[in-house]
């Protein structure tokens, strides 16, 4: 039987170690921490992240960070360096190698390679006197904390801290560049964080699916539009194409009483909701949601109300936008 009791007290004291490495790590960040930085926004090529083992998980993570807020980078394993990988490293760009050792043997080619051509090397360690830190261009030194397993033979709290710091580096130089949402959604075009910065323009229908009416069109012929275009609205436009009104299931049954006698104009609700395509997906279905409608004129062409697309909200459903 679990003892329930111990269990909560062996999670929270490894939540509280690590949570106490993490503000030490904090409070210890010095002018490394800068330099580090100036020698990522400096490199002309990529950022190169490599460890052994755990840390070698942490640098694939710290990877991947990188590539997806606008710092170009990929991961090396230090074994498959030893192996023909070293060739992925070139003049112009950055090495971070993490060990919190300092000393793990597999990273040596690495190190020397850096050497050997000059390529700038950043190095993150909890011993300043390590091969590792000594070698770097630019040593940031953990804390030397106990792992939070008690024994100090699994990685725990130095792997916390060592993605944490992964993590401040790769958000310092995002904010350094101004990486914007939008950018952040060019990396990421499928999925739930594609799907939640996608924009209005992504989902709209444009051209001849528009469904469109003059002011003046009689509704007989405006609701063989409706049929046709799929939307269960019509939008109603003036004579220079900017639209002035809408039409809705609503309206038709408000003016069910000589409905086919009509004009557009006549029937229509003025004024109506509309978005515009830069909007993100997300708002317009909040917007939506809000008045209780299931579309949305999008304008924002050359001429003020002009119709550039339309909008469903089973268009967003569809790409996963709730």
């Amino acid at each position: 039987m679990v003892d329930q009791i111990k269990i909560m007290e062996t999670a929270r004291r490894v939540i509280a170690q690590e949570a106490d490495a993490l503000l030490q790590l904090s409070s210890g960040l010095g002018d490394s921490f800068g330099a580090a930085i100036q020698l990522l926004l400096d490199a002309k090529g990529r950022v190169i992240v490599s460890g052994m083992g755990k840390s070698g998980h942490i640098a694939r993570k710290i990877a991947a960070t990188f590539a997806s807020t606008g710092t170009p980078a990929h991961f090396v394993h230090p074994a498959e360096a030893s192996h023909g990988d070293l060739g992925m490293m070139t003049r112009g760009d950055v090495v971070l190698v993490l060990s919190n050792s300092g000393e793990t043997p597999e990273l040596a080619d690495i190190v020397a390679y850096t050497r050997r051509f000059g390529i700038p090397m950043i190095g993150v360690a909890s011993r300043p006197d390590s091969t590792l830190l000594q070698q770097a261009d630019v040593s940031i030194v953990l804390p030397q904390l106990g792992e939070a397993c008690g024994t100090g033979v699994v990685p725990t709290t130095s792997t916390t801290m060592t993605l944490a710091l992964g993590d401040a580096l790769a958000i310092a130089l995002m904010e350094h560049r101004a990486f914007t949402p939008e950018n952040f959604r060019d990396f990421h075009p499928g999925g739930k964080l594609g799907a939640q910065l996608s924009k209005v323009s992504d989902l709209m229908h444009t051209g001849d699916a528009l469904p469109l009416v003059r002011t003046t069109t009689a509704m007989g012929d405006a609701l063989l539009i409706i049929s046709q275009k799929g939307f269960g609205v019509v939008g109603v436009t003036d004579d220079d194409g900017r639209l002035v009104g809408i039409i809705t299931d609503g309206d038709l049954r408000r003016h069910m009483a000589g409905l086919l006698d009509r004009t557009a104009q006549e029937v229509m609700t003025a004024n109506p909701t509309t978005v515009s395509s830069d909007a993100l997906a997300e708002q317009a279905v909040a917007l939506m949601n809000a008045r209780t409608i299931t579309c949305l004129f999008v304008l924002d062409g050359d001429l003020p109300h002009e119709v550039r697309g339309i909008l469903h909200i089973h268009d967003c459903l569809r790409a996963g936008v709730v």
